[in-house]
C-alpha cells in the first residue's frame, strides 16, 4: 500500500487522540478479541453476536459509562413508521442528484459485488437484473417510511454464507429478526455499547477492503493502477463520493484511450491482401489494385477517439482518385463523429467526381447516394 495514503491515515487518527477515552477502548478491545477468537469455538453461532451480548452484559453489571445506542441516538422505535412522502423542492433536487446518483451507482456495484462473492462460496448463479431491480423497488419504499438507502454486503452475506445459509429465504430471515428486534426487543437493543459495534464494524471494513486482492490489483496494467490509488487516495483525504466521480472519469478516458489504440486506418496503394475466412485462415488471396484506384482498411471502433487517423489517412494521397473503396468490415461500431467524417469525405468525392465505394456491415445505409454505393 502507499506511504503516502498511510501517512494520511495515521495522521488522521492522530488527531482524535486527544479524543481517546480508555474504558471505551477497552470494551472495544474485548469485543475485537471476542470476533477473532469465537470461531476457534464455534463457527454455529457468529462472534459479532457474542460480542454484542457480552460486551452489553459487561457494561450493564459494573454500570460502566460507556456510550450506548440509547445515549447516543435515544430511544429505538418500536413500531413501523407511519409512511409519508418527503418535502423537495427544484432546489433540493439540485444539491442532492449527485450524491444520489454516486449512492445508486455504489448500491448496485455493491450488491452485484455481494451476489458474485456467494456465487463464489455456493456455486451458483445469480440474476443480475432481478437483484437490481428488487434493491431499486426496496430503496425507493424505505424512505417513505423514514430508512436509508441498503444494498448487499459482502461482509454480511458471507457470514451468512458460512452459517449455513443457501437460497434468497436466508436474506428473508435476516430482514424478519431485525423487524422483530425493533419491535421486540428494542428495549435490550439500545444498551448495546458503541465501542461493541465499531468493534464490528473495524472487522467488516477489514473483510471488505480483501488485502489481498488489493495488492494483486497493484500488478495490473499501470492504467488501471492508477485508477485504483487516485480512488483509494481520494476516499481517505476527502470523501467517497468524490473519489467515485474522478475515479469514473479518469476510468473513461483511460477507456476511450485504449480503443483508439486499438483503432488504425490504412491505405493500400498496391497489392490488397485478404483472407478468406469461410476457407483455410491461412490461405491468402493477393489482388493487384489497378491505377486510379485508392483503398483504404479501418479496424476498430470508429469513434471520435479515432477521428484524428482517419483524417491523416485521408491526406495521404495527394492526387484524387477515380475510384475511392473504404474497408470497414473490421469496424466494431460507428458514433455520430465517425459519420460525420465519412459525410465530410464523401462530399470531397462528389466535388472531386470521385466514385466510392463503402465495403462493411458497419456502413450507415444512410451514406448511400448517386456517388457512393454501399456493400453490404
Amino acid at each position: 500500500m502507499s506511504p503516502l495514503i498511510l501517512s494520511v491515515s495515521g495522521l488522521l487518527m492522530a488527531a482524535t487522540f486527544p479524543t481517546l477515552d480508555l474504558l471505551s477502548l477497552m470494551i472495544g478491545m474485548l469485543a475485537l478479541l471476542i470476533i477473532l477468537f469465537w470461531p476457534k469455538i464455534s463457527r454455529k453461532i457468529p462472534g459479532s453476536l457474542v460480542a454484542i451480548i457480552a460486551t452489553t452484559l459487561t457494561v450493564q453489571y459494573f454500570h460502566l459509562h460507556v456510550a450506548t445506542i440509547e445515549s447516543r441516538f435515544g430511544e429505538i422505535p418500536s413500531m413501523i413508521p407511519v409512511p409519508s412522502l418527503p418535502f423537495f423542492d427544484f432546489a433540493t433536487i439540485r444539491q442532492l442528484i449527485m450524491p444520489a446518483t454516486t449512492i445508486a451507482l455504489l448500491g448496485a456495484i455493491e450488491a452485484l459485488l455481494s451476489a458474485v462473492v456467494a456465487d463464489g462460496m455456493i456455486g451458483s448463479r445469480h440474476k443480475s437484473n432481478m437483484e437490481l431491480i428488487a434493491q431499486g423497488a426496496a430503496n425507493i419504499i424505505t424512505p417513505l417510511f423514514g430508512g436509508l438507502p441498503v444494498t448487499g454486503a459482502i461482509a454480511r452475506t458471507a457470514t451468512n454464507v458460512k452459517n449455513g445459509g443457501r437460497t434468497p429465504v436466508a436474506g428473508m430471515i435476516h430482514a424478519v429478526t431485525l423487524l422483530l428486534i425493533m419491535l421486540l426487543f428494542g428495549k435490550w437493543a439500545k444498551l448495546i455499547p458503541m465501542p461493541a459495534l465499531a468493534a464490528i464494524l473495524i472487522i467488516v471494513a477489514w473483510n471488505m477492503s480483501e488485502i489481498k486482492v488489493f495488492r494483486e490489483l497493484l500488478k495490473s496494467p499501470r492504467s488501471d493502477v492508477v485508477v485504483l490509488l487516485t480512488t483509494f487516495s481520494l476516499t481517505v483525504v476527502f470523501d467517497l463520493t468524490l473519489a467515485i466521480e474522478i475515479g469514473m472519469l479518469l476510468s473513461v478516458v483511460l477507456f476511450m484511450q485504449r480503443m483508439a489504440q486499438l483503432s488504425n486506418v490504412g491505405v493500400i496503394t498496391k497489392d490488397l491482401k485478404d483472407s478468406d475466412e469461410e476457407e483455410d485462415p491461412n490461405t491468402i488471396v493477393t489482388r493487384k489494385v489497378p491505377d486510379g484506384v485508392e483503398v483504404f482498411e479501418f479496424n476498430g471502433p470508429f469513434f471520435f477517439g479515432a477521428a484524428s487517423k482517419f483524417r491523416e489517412a485521408m491526406h495521404i494521397v495527394e492526387k484524387a482518385p477515380k475510384i475511392r473503396i473504404i474497408r470497414m468490415r473490421n469496424v466494431l461500431s460507428i458514433d455520430a463523429t465517425g459519420l460525420n467524417l465519412m459525410k465530410e469525405l464523401l462530399k470531397d468525392c462528389i466535388k472531386a467526381e470521385t466514385k466510392a465505394d463503402l465495403v462493411g456491415r458497419a456502413c450507415p445505409a444512410a451514406l448511400r447516394s448517386s456517388a457512393v454505393r454501399v456493400i453490404r
